[in-house]
């Protein structure tokens, strides 16, 4: 098996483990279909979602066409208007969607430690970027151009909550720990996280997720 071949099944298998998730996720995503939050993934609307968030973040939002969409759950190209007006609206309830999830989940791994907190939202963020949960989380950045800006202003309102939880758990670090602006501190994570998509391959042996994940925690809350 080449190298390429061996790239191919690892990400297989990550997303494999990302659509079935863990007890406790599966919990988390039938509370949130409970609310109507986000839709249900085993029901028509949430298997197109997971179908055009997989396609977008494989082939790219340009290069999925709603026919790719409707071959992969086995519908005819029509049946997608019956749900979504265009692609673009698909895109964005994407989004919005895959944000409620990560914000649910970076939500329920809240510690009591501030320290321990912070821990928690970074692995969680980097297990999303690096498709160990949360399907769809990195076109968040990598097709947010393609949204209209009515759709990104939906999109941004919905991350707030996201967000605020990374401020919250920033700006209870002890003063003078680590660089003092919290937003500031949030954008250079922001930063450092998306990029590791291009460098980081999480694997059993050498470098952990968990390990980066205390080293990512050094930036912000170093050791005195």
């Amino acid at each position: 098996m080449n190298s390429e071949s061996v790239k191919k099944a690892v990400m297989n298998e990550a997303s494999a483990k990302a659509r079935k998730g863990t007890a406790s996720e599966r919990k988390l995503v039938a509370g949130l279909v409970a609310t109507g939050e986000v839709s249900d993934p085993d029901g028509p609307r949430g298997r197109l979602l997971h179908a055009a968030a997989r396609l977008f973040q494989e082939k790219g939002f340009a290069q999925t066409t709603v026919r790719d969409i409707a071959a992969e759950v086995g519908i005819l190209s029509g049946s997608i208007f019956h749900h979504f007006r265009n692609k673009e609206e698909l895109l964005c309830q994407v989004m919005l969607e895959v944000s409620r999830v990560a914000t649910a989940r970076m939500a329920a791994a809240a510690q009591e430690s501030p320290q321990a907190r912070l821990l928690a939202c970074i692995r969680c963020e980097l297990e999303a970027i690096h498709g160990l949960a949360v399907p769809g989380f990195p076109i968040l950045v990598s097709e947010w151009r393609s949204l209209s800006a009515e759709s990104q202003r939906r999109v941004l309102d919905e991350r707030e909550h996201y967000e605020s939880i990374w401020i919250a758990a920033l700006q209870r670090r002890p003063a003078g720990v680590g660089i003092a602006d919290s937003q500031l501190a949030r954008k250079l994570l922001l930063g450092a996280l998306v990029h590791s998509h291009s460098w980081f391959k999480p694997r059993r042996r050498g470098l952990t997720l968990e390990a980066l994940a205390g080293q990512v925690l050094l930036m912000v809350w170093p050791d005195q």
